[in-house]
């Protein structure tokens, strides 16, 4: 394949393995800033199973007062979804419920309090303001890590404040920490520096797992066109990793 791919710019989303999942989107409709209706979601999943997803995570945002959408809301959303997709018979790929969780003020209440939406097993993914990182970072680690789950931190390299502290990635992955990279960001989507960093931890074989974090059709555009040879190469074992979650 790899030979093949030197001669030819092939698009990335024709070369998925079979059983990869998408563990990172917002197409379940009208919770947070992703798919806005029905209609949306199934347009959305007829595209992505069109590049070969036949199983795909939704992970609506959970955020203080700003998406605070509770597990029974956010089951109540995926039934309806799937009812939706059985009537227009629509039933090709496979859904799975989990969330993504910012780790906010009210996050160790939910850790507390709740049993959290997982991709699967223990798997839990989670996120941090642009802005900058929780103070006690570290603890909160900690705290997922003693109730059970496995962190998976959300698009590392489009945390800003670590470009410039990048031995930060490794300390977060010797505490236990696992990182989901966005296909996105192997384009200009997110700017070149977010690009030259999610190369750059690539390379240093600190990314566990891959996801879309598919919002709209604008995504899926830029996912298409992801095609460079070097870039493909390089990100080829980590799309097999995401076959555990099938």
């Amino acid at each position: 394949m790899l030979s093949f791919l030197k001669n030819k710019k092939t698009p990335l989303t024709t070369l998925l393995p079979v059983n990869f999942v998408d563990i990172h989107s917002h197409i379940l409709p009208a919770v947070d800033d992703g798919s806005k209706s029905f209609e949306e979601s199934l347009e959305l999943l007829k595209r992505m199973h069109s590049f070969g997803i036949k199983k795909l995570v939704l992970t609506p945002h959970v955020m203080e007062g700003v998406w605070e959408n509770s597990i029974t809301d956010l089951k109540q959303r995926f039934q309806e979804l799937n009812n939706y997709l059985e009537k227009v018979n629509f039933t090709k790929i496979k859904l799975h419920l989990a969330a993504e969780y910012m780790l906010d003020a009210n996050f160790n209440n939910l850790l507390k309090t709740k049993k959290l939406l997982t991709l699967k097993d223990s798997y839990l993914l989670v996120e941090m303001s642009y802005l900058s990182a929780p103070i006690n970072l570290y603890e909160i680690l900690f705290s997922i890590q003693v109730a059970g789950y496995k962190p998976v931190l959300a698009h590392p390299e489009r945390y800003s404040f670590f470009h410039n502290n990048y031995k930060e990635y490794f300390k977060l992955k010797d505490v236990g920490c696992l990182f989901q990279l966005n296909l996105l960001s192997l384009s200009n989507y997110y700017g070149k520096d977010v690009s030259s960093i999610a190369k750059k931890l690539l390379k240093d074989n600190l990314i566990n797992f891959v996801g879309s974090d598919t919002h709209n059709n604008r995504h899926l555009n830029y996912l298409e066109g992801i095609n460079s040879p070097k870039i493909i190469k390089s990100i080829q074992p980590i799309l097999e990793n995401n076959t555990v979650f099938f």
